[in-house]
């Protein structure tokens, strides 16, 4: 079974709350949808997130947030190929599986497409403390490139995003003293651009805090769903 939830934040209550109300195998996938806060601080607290999620038993399919560095850019990290597509695992870590923007990956007969990054905000404020900020939160030119290509030629039947696309964006959820003219949507609006090409089953977004369905989109913070509906 395939389980989809939102941002935990580097909130491993969450988690362990779900596991026991879902008994879980090695063989269940729990997609995390961005700012999984494991790849935040650069120091042993990374490393104990990712020891007591690796420690639950089952797999984590980990999307880029916005509130997180690219495995990437750490030391550590091997890429290797998971289910048809590119990802990165560290070795002492095998459960944590942290994916590839504009990857497809086949899970119980289903391929996902998955999406990461996001604007922060927040930039502004985390900057000016001396928190973690970085560069490439959102997916850049040739990420977007690569995922064009990737539908081109590809069928998709669920789409795994941080963010979602501009005409979702549930405006309900901006933060009070941002000035929405400075913030950066262009994420979201080429977002559009690929809710538009593609036809897919549904599509799940964490990064707003809420939980809410439109349509074929699924928002999710503290809500659970799987894949059971869609086989």
């Amino acid at each position: 079974m395939v389980y989809f939830t939102g941002d935990i934040h580097g909130d491993i209550q969450w988690i362990t709350g779900l596991t026991e109300k879902v008994h879980l195998t090695q063989e269940d996938v729990i997609v995390l949808l961005g700012d999984v806060g494991a790849n935040y601080y650069r120091d042993g607290r990374d490393d104990l997130l990712k020891r007591r999620l690796n420690g639950i038993g089952t797999s984590f399919l980990c999307i880029h947030g916005n509130h997180e560095i690219r495995p990437v850019h750490i030391p550590g990290y091997d890429e290797i190929i998971w289910n048809g597509g590119k990802a990165w695992v560290q070795p002492q870590f095998p459960n944590l599986i942290f994916a590839g923007d504009g990857e497809i990956y086949t899970l119980n007969g289903l391929r996902y497409l998955v999406i990461g990054g996001a604007y922060s905000v927040d930039k502004h404020y985390r900057l000016s403390r001396g928190a973690g900020w970085w560069p490439d939160e959102q997916p850049l030119t040739e990420i977007k490139a690569y995922t064009e290509q990737q539908i081109r030629y590809n069928p998709v039947d669920i789409v795994l995003s941080h963010t979602c696309p501009f005409k979702y964006v549930p405006r309900e959820m901006f933060l009070s003293g941002i000035d929405q003219s400075t913030v950066d949507d262009s994420t979201e609006r080429w977002l559009d651009t690929i809710e538009e090409a593609v036809e897919y089953k549904a599509w799940f977004c964490g990064h707003w805090h809420t939980d809410k369905r439109i349509d074929k989109m699924h928002f999710l913070f503290h809500s659970v769903e799987s894949d059971a509906e869609f086989k």
